[in-house]
């Protein structure tokens, strides 16, 4: 598996990665809804190395983006086939790497009773806070 910085020709395989994850779903309508188009996602891409991109066996397994200004891992995904594989992890340290040398406190969101909170929980990540809607906010130091 490697891990590389995401390009535009990318676009397609992380939404279809997102799009088909088994916890925390959302369609396309969905995404577009909330402003995450592939336009926006090509900016952004475009704009900073904040993206990256797992491959295997040719093919993209996962991706990950951090939001650098803010100092969080803006979201995380693996194709269902490729879960338990390690892929998660590398893109975590890859990205945990980025913010952590920006920043002295990352953190993330996610379902507070999902298995990415238990995920993020065994990599030593903080529960930090529960908040209103169910999420669950984790930290981590330097």
């Amino acid at each position: 598996m490697t891990i590389r910085p995401a390009t535009t020709a990318d676009i397609n395989d992380i939404f279809a990665i997102r799009t088909n994850v088994r916890e925390n779903h959302l369609s396309f309508e969905q995404l577009r809804h909330m402003g995450i188009t592939e336009e926006s996602i090509g900016s952004i891409i475009s704009e900073a190395e904040c993206t990256w991109i797992a491959e295997a066996e040719g093919v993209t397994v996962g991706f990950a983006m951090a939001d650098e200004e803010d100092g969080s891992v803006f979201a995380l995904f693996v194709r269902p086939e490729w879960e338990n594989k390690g892929v998660g992890k590398h893109l975590l340290a890859k990205v945990e790497a980025f913010l952590l040398a920006r920043h002295e406190m990352i953190w993330l969101e996610t379902d507070g009773s999902s298995r990415a909170a238990g995920f993020y929980a065994h990599l030593g990540w903080t529960r930090a806070a529960e908040l209103e809607n169910g999420d669950a906010r984790f930290e981590k130091r330097r």
